[in-house]
């Protein structure tokens, strides 16, 4: 299929309050086309908080026309002459991420080192970034992604696209802490904020071999949810007096999925153990607490994050989903009915996650 068979075209956010359900449909240009990319014809793209941060200009200001969604899933239809590890009809994904420096701008130990996620030199976003060339990047709110083959990972057939979708950022942005700090036999880990993000991290944790799951949360609404995805313990804030003190001590490592600049930071904290580790992986749009210095002090605490996840993370992650059968809980939305989506998810609607679905050929329009 030549590159003039078909129309870029997608949801466009044109000003802030296109995160309020406002994007219009649209064709767009992609990416100017290089030898070393691919061409995909989405069939499935996740709605991530991502997308709702960035259509508000939370996180700085936007490059509108803008069209989010960076869990994108679908076949490849153009492969540039430079690709080796990918053919037409391959069924592949994209995450966050759709490039990095790899050494064009001079030498990067980030990627030489295939953490690629955090390439100080040029770290290219999926959507509302630029990439080496000049383009622009557009997401997978779309029918067609364009983008470098080296951040396009084959799908396992044992994953279906729906499912796959929401693994390639919420599920890499909590599987990667999870085993860079050690999760696994020996090691109790905490969940706190049960979403798209936080059931991800119970299945990792538990198919990591973590010897317990603890589950943080305001309410106990979520609680069975919690138990069927495999925590082992749940604490609601909300509503047992003292958590902090009764849980004191109890945790190795904490990944921390809220975004909320008023989360009760240094209780969190007192439910970790000497040389315990808390990674936050949400982004708040007006930042995190005041942290106090004792808790750090008396228990040699660590407060740390993580970027999203490489290329091989990706491959890893993917590979541990199919041995250990992770199944995230994803509900399907018509790609012509994305505004709706993201009000839902603006309002916590999904349990656990959306995915967008492109209408079959010959099954309607969007």
């Amino acid at each position: 299929m030549a590159a003039t068979d078909y129309k870029f075209e997608g949801w466009l956010g044109y000003d802030a309050d296109s995160a309020n359900g406002n994007m219009r449909w649209g064709e767009f240009e992609p990416k100017v086309w290089e030898e070393t990319d691919v061409d995909i014809k989405i069939s499935h793209c996740g709605i991530c908080g991502s997308d709702l941060h960035t259509l508000r200009s939370g996180w700085g200001a936007t490059l509108y026309p803008c069209c989010v969604g960076h869990e994108i899933v679908g076949r490849v239809v153009r492969v540039g002459n430079q690709v080796t590890h990918l053919k037409l009809g391959d069924r592949v994904g994209v995450g966050a991420q759709a490039d990095s420096c790899q050494g064009r701008l001079g030498d990067c130990e980030a990627c030489a080192s295939g953490m690629e996620n955090y390439c100080p030199k040029r770290r290219v976003d999926t959507y509302n970034s630029k990439h080496l060339n000049g383009s622009k990047s557009y997401g997978g709110y779309a029918t067609y992604y364009r983008g470098p083959a080296h951040f396009v990972i084959k799908i396992p057939d044992a994953i279906p696209s729906h499912e796959a979708a929401p693994m390639l950022c919420a599920g890499v942005t909590t599987y990667t802490p999870l085993r860079f700090h050690g999760a696994g036999p020996g090691k109790k880990v905490g969940v706190i904020g049960l979403g798209g993000l936080g059931h991800f991290a119970v299945m990792w944790a538990k198919a990591l071999g973590s010897d317990s799951v603890t589950v943080v949360s305001r309410s106990s609404s979520k609680k069975a949810d919690a138990m069927k995805l495999g925590a082992t313990d749940f604490i609601a804030t909300g509503e047992e007096p003292n958590w902090e003190k009764k849980h004191a001590s109890t945790l190795d490592i904490i990944i921390s999925t809220v975004s909320n600049s008023d989360m009760p930071l240094m209780k969190y904290l007192s439910l970790l153990r000497l040389d315990g580790t808390f990674v936050q992986v949400g982004a708040p749009d007006d930042g995190l607490p005041t942290i106090g210095q004792f808790p750090l002090i008396m228990k040699r605490l660590k407060i740390t994050g993580s970027m999203i996840g490489s290329p091989g993370d990706i491959r890893e992650m993917l590979q541990l989903a199919v041995e250990k059968g992770v199944r995230p809980w994803v509900e399907v939305v018509p790609m012509r009915e994305a505004n709706r989506g993201i009000v839902e998810m603006e309002r916590g609607v999904p349990r656990y996650r959306f995915a967008l679905a492109n209408e079959v050929e010959g099954q309607g329009k969007l």
